[in-house]
């Protein structure tokens, strides 16, 4: 157990400067030792307060009996008692000064009690035991912009419904132990590199999705401890897959025992309503002009990398952040010092955080969900970018998914809805996304968005996820997605893992895993995203049969992929495309083999260029393009 460490002056003191990056071991409950005496040693940050007292299963929940101490100058209250032990429940009675009672749970907490319960609960994160050195010290010793010459495919998980327990009283959710060695086995088994948990702080209300979050340091109860959560990442660390958490500093739920008005004034929120609060999601906005909030919020993005080992983290709601007016309409907000929509604190957080969080964890990635053209998101801070490793390419996914809605007669007249990302491919670094977002609220699951009988969905959905693969930018697709899930996502379900046993939703799946695999086996698809040299089109054109072509390049050039996609029911047979050089082009995937629900006509393997002018190009070869086909072919 660790000796009692106790808040000092300069503890306080870099708090209030907003620098206090592991205040989190210092507030919160922290069982210790005090001398001989084994208790807990509980900390609050509550300024406006008038006295507070603890209170517990350990007292009865007696309102009188454990009065804290006031620490000043910034306000914090803190008791050592050894009435209490790991395990125990606990929260925070805040008396006002006008007299109200407050029953908090505690923002520091690393636990907190299952749902509907609201209470924080002791737990002891120092015995947690990890086994992923090799993954931590091979992650240190990536240098600044190895990751954006690096695979990454990313598997995004909801953990209550990605797969339950059938017939159980309680929620049939698995635990964070069961799920690492169920999720590992089907991540591997695909080929995907990362996994990317939906809100996993502690939150009250299922249908948030853990995006209203009262539990900034507490991994959620709802599938077991911290210990088990860390049990989590170790195991996927250890079997070579990346964990990504998504992380919510963007806004917080009203709820009584959580962060709004938490000392009966505002204090993580902005006090003025027109800043502090969200009128169309009825929550609170937090006050990144302040630096005990900035503090709190930077020393939770660090807990989760430097206690829990993850690899990154995806920042929600950015551009609710970035503006001042976000979903407000006039009179509800206000303009800053210059008259603009800026909120100007929230971009100095963002530098800040990022900076921060980046510069002390080399390899650990910062991704921004921001869904404007707001410049210079994943720009260096010192060029007064935001310093964000990577965006979400939101414009991409939108005009993506309108293509792919249309009719395939209506394609030739939206055929730049598939080029146009390309034009502005090198202003951020990108990751391409068909989020949970698209698959919910009447959206229709991706499958269902695809025009067609039964059969033609499927084929849609493969020419999609094929150019998806091809084009430049990292991947993230959520679950469900690579199998054709047919209903819209519900998190109060499982995914529909029965469909496996029909051949469309087999071939769709090991079509996916065909693409992954080429897409990891191959430099030239990931090493130059975000580069001018690691795509060319060859044909961006050919609008009036729907067809794309185009070329990924490695870094030299020596690994070089062709993609030829078809996005209608039109087979070409004479189909001739262009290519960059003379010589031999390997078909490595097909997508009328057999094996994914196509004719399994024979083709050959190899294709000589013929010194035969198309695409403005030299040389050229033919190959018969079935309907919704997608050919790849390698060359040197």
């Amino acid at each position: 157990m660790p000796k009692f460490n106790p808040i000092s002056e300069y503890d306080m003191y870099l708090f209030g400067q907003g620098a206090h990056y592991e205040m989190y071991q210092k507030l919160g409950a922290h069982p210790c030792k005090k001398g001989k005496k084994s208790g807990v040693s509980f900390a609050v940050w509550a300024p406006h307060a008038k006295n507070v007292w603890l209170i517990g299963n350990f007292n009865g929940w007696n309102e009188s009996s454990h009065p804290m101490e006031r620490l000043e100058p910034n306000g914090i209250y803190g008791i050592f008692t050894e009435d209490a032990k790991e395990g125990d429940l606990y929260k925070y009675l805040i008396e006002t000064q006008d007299g109200r009672r407050l029953y908090k749970s505690d923002p520091y907490a690393c636990y907190a009690e299952l749902r509907p319960g609201t209470a924080s609960k002791v737990f002891d994160i120092t015995k947690i035991k990890w086994s992923d050195d090799e993954w931590i010290k091979a992650r240190s010793a990536k240098k600044e912009g190895d990751l954006y010459h690096e695979p990454m495919a990313i598997y995004e998980v909801h953990p209550g419904s990605w797969m339950r327990h059938p017939g159980r009283d309680d929620d049939g959710f698995y635990t964070y132990r069961e799920l690492a060695k169920a999720l590992t086995s089907y991540v591997k088994d695909m080929g995907y590199t990362h996994v990317e948990l939906m809100g996993i702080s502690e939150y009250p209300f299922d249908g948030s999705w853990g995006y209203q979050v009262t539990g900034y340091y507490a991994p959620t109860s709802r599938y077991g401890t911290p210990e088990d959560f860390a049990y989590f990442v170790n195991y996927l660390h250890n079997h070579g897959i990346g964990i990504i958490l998504d992380w919510v500093p963007a806004h917080f739920p009203r709820d009584a025992h959580g962060l709004a008005d938490f000392d009966g004034e505002p204090l993580y929120e902005y006090a003025d309503s027109r800043k502090g609060e969200h009128p169309d999601w009825g929550t609170k906005i937090f006050d990144y002009g302040k630096t005990e909030v900035k503090n709190f919020l930077i020393g939770s993005a660090l807990y989760w990398v430097e206690q829990f080992h993850v690899d990154g983290l995806r920042v929600d709601a950015v551009a609710s952040m970035l503006y001042l007016d976000y979903g407000k309409e006039d009179g509800q907000w206000v303009a800053n010092e210059y008259g603009d929509n800026k909120n100007l604190e929230a971009i100095e957080f963002f530098k800040h955080l990022n900076t921060v969080v980046c510069g002390r964890n080399h390899g650990v990635m910062m991704i921004a969900e921001e869904s404007t053209a707001w410049p210079m998101v994943t720009g260096k801070a010192e060029d007064d970018g935001l310093n964000f490793t990577f965006k979400w390419n939101m414009g991409w996914m939108h005009d993506f998914l309108d293509y792919m809605k249309l009719d395939p007669y209506f394609r030739k007249d939206n055929h730049n809805k598939m080029t146009f990302a390309m034009s502005y491919n090198e202003s951020e670094k990108y990751i391409l996304v068909l989020s949970h977002d698209e698959v919910v609220h009447l959206k229709c699951s991706m499958i269902n968005k695809m025009p067609g009988l039964e059969g033609d969905k499927f084929k849609n959905l493969m020419a999609g996820y094929a150019f998806m693969m091809g084009h430049p930018g990292k991947k993230l697709l959520f679950m469900g997605q690579d199998f054709g899930q047919m209903h819209e996502w519900d998190e109060k379900t499982e995914l529909e893992w029965f469909l496996l046993d029909r051949p469309l939703h087999q071939n769709l799946q090991k079509f996916v895993k065909a693409l992954l695999k080429i897409y990891r086996e191959n430099p030239s698809m990931y090493e130059l995203d975000h580069q001018w040299n690691g795509f060319e089109w060859i044909n961006a054109d050919d609008g009036y049969r729907s067809i794309y072509s185009f070329v990924r390049h490695d870094d030299g050039c020596k690994n070089n992929l062709l993609f030829v996609i078809n996005f209608t029911p039109v087979a070409r047979e004479d189909y001739r495309v262009g290519v960059p050089k003379d010589g031999k082009y390997q078909l490595i995937l097909n997508s009328d083999d057999k094996k994914f629900g196509g004719s399994g006509n024979i083709r050959k393997k190899v294709f000589h260029a013929e010194k035969s002018e198309c695409d403005g190009r030299e040389y050229s070869i033919a190959y018969p393009l079935p309907a919704y086909g997608i050919a790849v072919f390698r060359y040197e």
